[in-house]
């Protein structure tokens, strides 16, 4: 079954900061590929409203949150931006991709970590609580990277936006994982679907 989320908008404390951060990625994508070009006329809805319709399925205890291939900060960055009592740790490799998440950082005031390794390089400490990942890899991929954090905190939460094959991708997945998922409607794209998954743990 297909959830529906309430209508969600930009909560009013937090257009600011937002705002402020979509001017710096329109000056930076001028010289760095940080999203697809023909999204930046539409990047509020595309980018941002996509990351912030995650905020509500995030974990109430949540302390810890990874992002993994964060890119441009989504949805990592908002996230952090809305939830800013989280411990948030965005992971991109690119270091001009992590350049850029350090200076949003510093000219929004918005508190984050960013780890400039690749996804297997990240150690197992701190463990999160929520690991989240947009537009990266298939699920079973995602799922054998968290594979590690899940067995040292059995809690984990995996928050991940996908497209229209999710139904294809949690069949395979299913292969090699155990795993609880709720799916979830997206607000930005009638097609796509996001995926709340816990209880994660490998099969035999």
């Amino acid at each position: 079954m297909i959830k529906v989320q309430p209508d969600i908008s930009f909560p009013t404390d937090k257009t600011g900061q937002l705002e402020q951060y979509h001017q710096l990625l329109l000056k930076w994508q001028k010289t760095l590929n940080l999203v697809g070009p023909a999204t930046l006329d539409t990047a509020w809805d595309r980018h941002f409203l996509d990351s912030v319709q995650l905020a509500p399925l995030l974990p109430a205890h949540a302390k810890t949150l990874f992002d993994l291939g964060s890119g441009a900060g989504f949805p990592g960055m908002v996230l952090a931006i809305m939830r800013p009592e989280l411990g948030v740790h965005l992971v991109e490799s690119d270091q001009r991709k992590a350049t850029f998440l350090r200076n949003v950082s510093r000219e929004t005031g918005c508190r984050v970590t960013v780890h400039d390794v690749r996804i297997e390089d990240m150690q197992a400490q701190p463990v999160p609580d929520v690991v989240t990942a947009r537009a990266l890899a298939a699920l079973d991929q995602l799922l054998d990277w968290c594979m590690k954090w899940a067995e040292a905190n059995p809690e984990l939460v995996l928050i991940l936006p996908k497209g229209e094959r999710a139904e294809d991708e949690i069949a395979k997945a299913q292969t090699y994982y155990n795993f609880v998922v709720d799916t979830h409607a997206s607000m930005t794209a009638p097609e796509a679907r996001i995926l709340r998954v816990s209880q994660l743990s490998r099969r035999g």
